[in-house]
């Protein structure tokens, strides 16, 4: 492992291991991340990132290996140990207590008390907006947390952090769920943070993110400490490499298929307020994206269609029958299935095994007399986890202790297990590694060339311009354009996004 003997590490783990029964999560894990840096951690699914970190943050205890803290010797038995010496982790989703003001959630456990050791609110909130200035944000402190944005509970979480004098603060994909500009916002904080002289360490699979912020990157791959490099002296296709070990393929391998019938007929749907006179169809062999800006209404047109959300009128078919609306039920006999963008909590039952969320939609045809066995189940889920390399020793093992992107594997598995006619995957790669995106994709397309119609809905241009056969533009809940594959181009695309009459024509 590199480093820079002229320069102290705050936080410095070396050949650390953990592992859970059989299972090895972190084989030889290493990081070290230096005061006024922003360190990137980047890997496949199931590297090791997560499991390293939280050994950092006292989730977890080492097996072996040797963990150092400003030079001495760390050991961490719970999170509580971890936060007292100066680790803070923001996690892409932060658990702040809704019911609880701002203010509160920043000091929860150790409030400000004033005479007769009566909590101090009005010293309390002078400190949040102390806080908060110093970042640069404006936050109301006695506000609830109670409809915050993913954003903006970040920001709390860093103030938390700076309140209880952090000194290594890792970031874990905190941009997964965040718009450009909070995105740039919280760029600014980090760099502010790294600046005040802490240690960032930053993970994120977007590459762009990675080479904009960070001044270094560690990779791991399989478990293990691969390389450390600076920044300013590797690329892009280094670092890919590095990760998968691999010379990475056509990221989207998409084949000519022959389009078949009409499987989707979707007619002048609407819901007052977020989609107005949609109409579109998809045809058996098609992957046809469905593009546009955040919080265009792509997600939710595509719930409705499903039978999630209600609508106020229009129609939705299915191979010629109409399918009732708000009946997921009556989707999933239809032939639809619906992998959603937020698979962890929309499609996954995370305590439950491989084979138990696999075998869940198809259930009842594996039930027999009343009774499902598990050998039925197993037997049911293998090929399918097979198919997808879900890397898991046995099917028995809980969804919570797999990668994030093999738990959304078993999402995409359990659904295929019910051999649909129409597949509408939301975000198909958000939050997964590179190697686990060509998977995907090359999935996506093999799907459609054995006949299935695939409903795709992304974020990523590049995902939509490289894998659609046709592409649907939304802007503010109306379709704007339905560009052929041939005729797709970014600019068309960002037009349509936009609103822009010159897209459509």
């Amino acid at each position: 492992m590199s480093t820079d003997p002229s320069t102290a590490a705050t936080l410095e783990v070396r050949d650390v291991s953990k592992s859970f029964g059989p299972v090895v999560a972190l084989r030889s894990g290493s990081l070290r991340a230096e005061s006024r840096s922003i360190h990137a951690l980047v890997g496949e699914n199931g590297a090791g990132k997560s499991t390293l970190v939280k050994i950092v943050a006292g989730v977890y205890r080492r097996d072996s290996g040797t963990f150092l803290l400003d030079g001495e010797a760390a050991d961490f038995g719970s999170t509580a140990e971890s936060k007292a010496a100066g680790v803070a982790v923001i996690y892409q989703e932060p658990t702040l207590f809704p019911d609880l003001s701002v203010t509160e959630n920043i000091f929860m456990g150790r409030q400000i008390l004033g005479r007769g050791r009566r909590i101090d609110k009005a010293a309390m909130y002078r400190e949040a907006e102390r806080l908060f200035k110093g970042l640069g944000v404006h936050i109301d402190p006695r506000r609830l947390a109670l409809g915050l944005s993913i954003a903006d509970q970040q920001i709390i979480e860093i103030a938390k952090a700076i309140s209880l004098d952090a000194k290594v603060l890792i970031m874990d994909e905190p941009t997964a769920a965040l718009s450009g500009a909070e995105v740039e916002r919280l760029f600014t904080v980090a760099r502010q943070l790294r600046d005040e002289g802490r240690a960032i360490v930053f993970i994120s699979h977007r590459f762009d993110e990675v080479f904009s912020l960070c001044d270094s990157v560690t990779v791991m791959r399989d478990g293990a400490y691969i390389d450390t490099r600076s920044i300013a002296q590797t690329s892009v296709t280094e670092i890919v490499n590095l990760m998968v070990g691999r010379e990475v393929g056509n990221l989207f391998p998409k084949v000519a298929t022959e389009v078949g019938e009409v499987v989707l007929e979707v007619e002048g749907l609407n819901s007052s307020g977020t989609f107005h006179d949609v109409s579109f169809t998809v045809r058996r062999g098609e992957i046809v994206g469905l593009a546009g800006l955040v919080g265009a209404g792509r997600s939710e047109i595509a719930r409705a269609v499903f039978g999630v959300d209600r609508y106020d009128s229009g129609t939705v078919r299915m191979k010629g029958d109409r399918v009732p609306s708000t009946s997921p039920t009556a989707a999933i006999k239809s032939g639809m299935a619906f992998i959603p963008e937020d698979r962890r909590r929309q499609g996954l039952v995370t305590e439950a095994s491989v084979a138990d969320n696999v075998a869940s939609v198809i259930r009842r045809i594996l039930t027999s007399g009343g009774l499902i066995t598990r050998a039925r189940e197993n037997k049911a889920a293998a090929p399918w986890a097979a198919r997808l390399n879900v890397k898991t020793n046995a099917l028995d093992m809980s969804a919570n202790t797999m990668s994030g992107g093999n738990q959304q594997k078993v999402v995409i598995a359990k659904w295929l297990a019910s051999k649909p006619d129409l597949l509408i995957i939301d975000e198909p790669t958000r939050g997964i590694d590179v190697g686990t995106k060509a998977e995907v994709h090359r999935l996506l397309s093999e799907l459609a060339g054995q006949g299935m119609a695939v409903l795709m809905i992304s974020s990523e241009l590049p995902e939509v311009l490289g894998m659609a056969d046709r592409i649907l533009v939304v802007c503010e809940g109306r379709l704007t354009a339905d560009l052929p594959r041939e005729e797709a181009t970014p600019e068309r695309v960002m037009h349509a996004a936009t609103a822009s009459l010159e897209a459509a024509s």
